[in-house]
Order: structure tokens, then C-alpha cells, then sequence
């Protein structure tokens, strides 16, 4: 006989409310997922609740006494107006909600370490000398203990000693009920998109969410000190498909629902497998093409699918048709004589980027990721930010800019001539 206090059964798996993927990578980071620092993170209902909530607030005239109020067991967050005063907000525990952070800091309190996403790189050594613009407390997300299991997402995350402590130079001000709110110096910015996270999704508009959850229209650069318009009738909820962006790392939100209609890594291996018993050709050298299985997916195998960027045909991997006055990097199409890039075609593996479940018959330009054509259609239309002020597309799978009028290819395919 079961209890009927199933909440405490060791057998029951624990709530799931949702799932925190980087964009950029294709399955896993290049060197291997390890503890905390992943490509994916799933956010489960905690044994024990560990939100907090604002409580009290002083107004303290020293730092001194700003230090004194912040005691090292109790959440606080610091905003120091001037070198003679600093409001201390307070946090008290909620029993009701758990709280995930996320930063580049290894220290203890963050749940989920992200470091700076370079395109198309295949391991930690390409990312290690970039100078990082991700804060090392960079956000924090709360979800509901209960259903419908709400996240929201806030500004900034609690150090070691349980402080947010913004500066002098960061933006900051008092609301119209008397509370106190701010910016991090680079922000963290949202944008949920329109029809959620389907294949009828559009993309949204990209804010910028205050230390207090609320939310803003962009400042002119990230770390200008003039805050944005206050947006009140949009909220600091994620919704299936919210970007993240951290300024060196965006994040899809991926809610538990919607993961629950996402292709799995199973399906997509249905696919490749399908793709491969169709026994598509290289149509000049007439050798069967094949995509490599998910798990090699950085080799070039001698089976693997190539493609013209410029016209989608497939081809296997030959030598000719180079352009020497283009500095070989541009080739002809033997079928069609379009001149264009000519690379290998790699399946996109990391299902939660897929809007549907459909085959894999397009393909991001430049880099060759293949999945379906609504997905492809989709990343094409959102602008990703990109440094402090620019925003461009990208391919979810490798963070490569996209390039070409559309940003993708249909895939032509050549099939045995048997």
C-alpha cells in the first residue's frame, strides 16, 4: 500500500520545472557536461524550499552600518546611493518558492556556471582567453513549489555571504511605493516569444529585467547608466521559449510542458536513421552518403553529406571545383555551376531547440547544421544580441552568425539510382 502522502515517496521522481539550455552548443560542451557547469541544467523542485522574499528595509548613512545591517544569514541586497547613504533591503525565507542562480562564479550559491559562448568552438581552450562580460552573480530565477509551478526571473544573484550589493555606479532608484530597484552593470535581458514555443512562434521584444523582477526597454548600450521605460503591463515570467541573455551567453527556457512535446534524442535518431536507409548519393560520385551518428559529431567521417550553401545540392566530399581566385574557400556546383561555400552537414542534436518534429531537410548557412524547417525558419527571425549594442541571428547549435538572404538552405538531396 502506497501512503497517500506520496510527496515524501523515495521512488517518486521530483517535480521538474523546467530546463536552461545555452545556446551555441550542439548536445554538450565541447570538453564534456560536468557538476555545474553543463550545456543543460533541469531546475527541480528542491527537497526543502530556499526562496526568499524583500522584507525589511533600512537607511543606513555609513557603509559601516550598511555592512553591520547585512548579517552574513540573512539575504540582502545592498544599494548604495552615495558615499553617505545606502539602503539595505532585507530577505526573509519563503517557504513557498525555490530560488536557482545562475553566473560565471564557481562559488557555492550558483546552481548553474555559464561561461562565454564563442562561435563554432570545439574546446574550453578557444574560450578561456576571451575576457568575460557574463557577472559572476548574473541572475536568479524563482519558481512556485506548487502548480502551476510559475518562474520568474530577477537581476543579479546572491554572493557567499548572501548579498547583492549594487555600487555607486550601478542604475538604481527608488519606485513609486518607496521600494528600491537597479540594474547589473551589463543587465540581463529577456524576450519571450509570441505563440510560445511552437512551430507558429514569432519573435518577441527584447527587455531588460531590473534586480526587483521588473521590466524595462532596452538602455542604449548594456552598461549605459540611464535605465530604459518602465514596461508595466509586461512581467518577469518565463514562458516556454524565453531567451535569457546574460551579455556572453544566451539561455533558452524550456518549460517541463514543453519539453513534453519536443522531439527526443531518440526521435531525432529516427530521423538520421531514416535519412541514411533512403541511401541518399553524391551525384557525381555516386558513393551513399551518410550522417554520422550524434555521438561523433565534431569528425568528419569520408561518408558524411556536403552541401553547396548557394543552391542546397548534396554532395559527398570531393576535391574539385575550387575556385582559385576566391582563395578556395568558394566552390562551383558541379549540378547547377552556382558558386558558392561548400560545407559538411552536421545534425543539430540538442532536441530542445527543435519548434517541431519535423525531418531534417534544411540547413543553417554557414555553418551545415541540419534540422527541421520550421526550426531553421525560427532561429532565422530572432535577433540574438551580440556585444554591448549589436544583435544579430545565429544557429543555436554553434552560435554562428548567419549568413545568405534567408540564413538557411533547403537541402536537395539525390537519391540511389537504383
Amino acid at each position: 500500500m502506497f501512503s497517500p502522502d506520496q510527496e515524501n515517496h523515495p521512488s517518486k521522481a521530483p517535480v521538474k520545472y523546467g530546463e536552461l539550455i545555452v545556446l551555441g552548443y550542439n548536445g554538450s560542451l565541447p570538453n564534456g557536461d560536468r557538476g555545474r557547469r553543463k550545456s543543460r541544467f533541469a531546475l527541480l523542485k528542491r527537497p526543502k524550499a530556499n526562496g526568499v522574499k524583500p522584507s525589511t528595509v533600512h537607511i543606513a548613512c555609513t557603509p559601516q552600518a550598511a555592512k553591520a545591517i547585512s548579517n552574513k544569514d540573512q539575504h540582502s541586497i545592498s544599494y548604495t546611493l552615495s558615499r553617505a547613504q545606502t539602503v539595505v533591503v532585507e530577505y526573509t525565507h519563503d517557504s513557498n518558492t525555490d530560488m536557482f542562480q545562475i553566473g560565471r562564479s564557481t562559488e557555492s550559491p550558483i546552481d548553474f556556471v555559464v561561461t562565454d559562448t564563442v562561435p563554432g568552438s570545439q574546446s574550453n581552450s578557444d574560450t578561456q582567453s576571451v575576457q568575460s562580460t557574463i557577472s559572476r552573480f548574473a541572475c536568479r530565477i524563482i519558481c512556485e513549489r506548487n502548480p502551476p509551478f510559475t518562474a520568474r526571473i530577477y537581476a543579479a544573484g546572491f554572493d557567499s555571504s548572501k548579498n547583492i550589493f549594487l555600487g555607486e555606479k550601478a542604475a538604481k532608484w527608488k519606485t513609486s511605493d518607496g521600494q528600491m530597484d537597479g540594474l547589473t552593470t551589463n543587465g540581463v535581458l529577456v524576450m519571450h516569444p509570441r505563440n510560445g514555443f511552437t512551430e507558429d512562434s514569432k519573435p518577441g521584444i527584447w527587455r531588460e529585467i531590473s534586480v526587483c523582477g521588473n521590466v524595462f526597454s532596452l538602455r542604449e548600450t548594456r552598461s549605459a547608466q540611464q535605465r530604459g521605460k518602465m514596461v508595466e503591463i509586461e512581467t518577469n515570467q518565463l514562458q516556454d521559449g524565453s531567451l535569457i541573455d546574460l551579455c556572453g551567453a544566451t539561455l533558452l527556457w524550456r518549460t517541463a510542458e514543453g519539453l513534453s512535446h519536443t522531439p527526443t534524442v531518440k526521435h531525432l535518431e529516427a530521423l538520421r536513421q531514416e535519412i541514411n536507409a533512403a541511401r541518399p548519393q553524391c551525384p557525381v560520385g555516386f558513393n551513399t552518403l551518410a550522417f554520422p551518428s550524434m555521438k561523433r559529431k565534431d569528425v568528419v567521417d569520408e561518408k558524411q553529406p556536403w552541401v553547396y550553401l548557394n543552391c542546397g545540392h548534396v554532395h559527398g566530399y570531393h576535391n574539385w571545383g575550387n575556385k582559385e581566385e576566391r582563395d578556395g574557400k568558394d566552390r562551383e556546383c558541379p549540378m547547377c555551376r552556382s558558386v558558392g561555400p561548400y560545407v559538411p552537414l552536421w545534425l543539430g542534436c540538442e532536441a530542445g531547440f527543435y519548434v517541431d518534429a519535423g525531418p531534417p531537410t534544411h540547413a543553417f548557412s554557414p555553418c551545415g547544421h541540419v534540422c527541421s524547417e520550421k526550426t531553421t525558419a525560427y532561429w532565422s527571425q530572432i535577433p540574438l544580441p551580440h556585444g554591448t549594442h549589436t544583435f544579430h541571428a545565429a544557429c543555436p547549435f554553434c552560435a554562428h552568425q548567419l549568413a545568405g538572404e534567408q540564413g538557411y538552405i533547403r537541402l536537395i538531396f539525390q537519391g540511389p539510382l537504383d
